[in-house]
């Protein structure tokens, strides 16, 4: 029995020491990891205090290998673990953020404390500047950007929502449903640096239900898409780095939607998409300044310049007409057809002799130049403010009878509706896009463009909405035209990106004057309506391709 109590007693021996073996290792544990905490080591460190509840806490479109982790900073206290920081570095963004990982009862959440690395001059342009900005308690990712390039090679397509229609009932261009205090054009900001080639929006980026007319203008210091001067295709009027304007502040902003990032204009794929078709832009002078503009934005892309050519050899574009610039090695064209009202201008014959009149219920005699397009951008707004339209006497037709009197807003929508006929029963939605790009907001001070308006020397934008017009009634007009049609058309709504742009007419620089005497007159007639190009209609033409792009997604 004996050796039974000694084997009994040692047993119980044992089990009365586990506790206490137990005990010995779990502090042998907590002291290595405490001694292995002290090290800087990035991995260790990392891994030791990067907090998993919840998830991972970074955006899941980078992956957690495009990270490095960095060594803590050092904490209040050697046992502090409430709140650890980390900074962290995104390999294909180059942009560092210091987080601050705060652990309590809801678990984790992570504030940025941005602080940007500014890259070395030999850097690559910076890819997917994905940025994070300070929410409340929260990291949250503003948006994914792909790296865009000017020279036209990069053929990944952006996905964006074109149309805007409807101004939610509001006469101020300032307002939208979807800007949140954005009572200043934005200026600067990290994703404004020099280095940011631009957004390039990758089949991933999805912008379904993105508002793209709804933002703000941006500081972006990149030259324009085409250098001033170096496009034969400005008219003299258009041309102010030819006419002498000393500055060119006004080329370097750029349009940032508030809920998303259009892609940059991609100059070789967008003739892709046009290759053995034909885009004409049909209205007044405001679609030549933006038909000019997408000419020299495609014509700049191109290694042989020689192969972009007007048919007819024209180099001047003023006159009433229709004109083609022809892309040989896309077997494509991009036309103008000037038709400043859309519907037709007419001559009456009463019993007091002849008198000139606008056919309400007739579209203009040029139908037959654009009828067949496989892209077609509208326009029409500005014809319409000029004395006899605004007049309204003994001017607008229908049929057999002149109006002694029409309202200038009636009138215009009831051209649009001709136009809006016309669009339906001769459009094939199967073959050919429809585009309408709304008004372009004038900003003559002082007057009107005929009464000694001006708006020269202004070198910035409106920062203020305060200071914006009322949303032109026009564009209301049409569109609850664009809701009543059966073809779908995209609307181009430029009207509040264009109120911001005070800087960017031509003022005094239409023309180049040969003494200072002809300055100073050229002062009481300035282009207040007008866009410089390089300018304001290339961010239009951008607008433009980032439509195709979402049709083309769409379809």
């Amino acid at each position: 029995m004996e050796p039974m109590g000694l084997l009994s007693e040692s047993f119980r021996k044992r089990r009365v020491g586990s506790p206490f073996c137990l005990g010995g290792a779990a502090s042998l544990i907590f002291v290595g990891v405490f001694f292995l905490a002290s090290i800087k080591s990035p991995k260790l460190s990392s891994f030791l205090q990067i907090p998993t509840v919840g998830g991972w806490p970074f955006p899941f479109s980078a992956s957690p290998s495009s990270y490095t982790y960095l060594s803590p900073s050092p904490p209040s206290s050697p046992l502090s673990v409430k709140s650890p920081q980390f900074e962290i570095v995104n390999r294909t963004q180059e942009q560092k953020v210091s987080v601050v990982a705060n652990v309590n009862e809801t678990g984790p959440h992570l504030e940025a404390k941005g602080e940007e690395i500014v890259p070395e001059k030999n850097n690559t342009p910076l890819q997917d500047p994905a940025y994070f900005l300070r929410n409340e308690s929260s990291l949250v990712r503003e948006g994914s950007l792909l790296n865009g390039s000017r020279e036209g090679n990069d053929s990944r397509e952006g996905s964006i929502v074109s149309s805007s229609v409807g101004n939610n009932g509001s006469d101020s261009l300032a307002s939208s449903p979807t800007s949140q205090d954005n009572s200043s054009v934005q200026a600067g900001g990290e994703e404004d640096k020099p280095t940011r080639r631009g957004p390039n929006l990758g089949k991933e980026g999805n912008m379904e239900g993105c508002d793209i007319f709804d933002g703000s203008w941006v500081r972006d210091d990149l030259k324009p898409r085409y250098s001033a001067g170096s496009c034969p295709y400005i008219d003299r009027d258009f041309n102010c780095h030819l006419n002498g304007r000393p500055d060119e502040e006004f080329v370097k902003w750029r349009w940032k939607p508030n809920a998303c990032e259009i892609p940059r204009l991609n100059s070789t794929d967008f003739l892709e998409k046009l290759r053995g078709k034909r885009l004409v832009f049909v209205g007044d002078s405001l679609n030549r300044n933006m038909w000019e503009s997408l000419v020299c934005i495609l014509r700049d892309s191109l290694r042989n310049k020689k192969r972009v050519f007007e048919i007819s050899g024209r180099s001047e574009f003023k006159k009433k007409g229709f004109y083609a610039f022809r892309f040989e090695d896309y077997n494509c064209s991009v036309d103008f057809v000037s038709s400043p009202f859309i519907v037709r201008e007419s001559t009456f014959r009463g019993s007091n002799g002849s008198f000139e009149t606008l056919r309400l219920d007739l579209m203009d005699t040029t139908t037959s130049m654009y009828h067949g397009a496989d892209i077609i951008v509208f326009n029409t707004g500005h014809w319409w403010t000029h004395e006899k339209t605004s007049k309204g006497e003994d001017y607008y037709q229908e049929g057999n009878y002149v109006h002694p009197r029409l309202k200038v807003l009636e009138a215009y929508k009831r051209a649009l509706n001709t136009w809006a006929k016309w669009v339906d029963n001769n459009i094939n939605i199967n073959r050919s896009q429809v585009l309408f790009r709304g008004y372009s907001v004038t900003h003559f001070r002082g007057g009107q463009w005929n009464s000694g308006g001006q708006c020269h020397k202004e070198s910035e934008p409106i920062f203020n909405q305060k200071y914006l017009g009322r949303y032109p009634s026009k564009m209301k007009v049409l569109e609850n035209i664009l809701h009543g049609m059966k073809t779908p058309v995209t609307y181009l709504n430029i009207s509040r990106l264009t109120a911001y742009r005070k800087d960017a007419h031509p003022s005094i620089y239409r023309m180049v004057y040969n003494t200072e005497e002809e300055r100073v007159a050229a002062e009481r007639a300035q282009d207040c309506s007008h866009w410089c190009l390089p300018g304001v209609p290339d961010t239009w033409n951008e607008l433009l391709y980032a439509s195709i792009l979402q049709s083309h997604r769409d379809s």
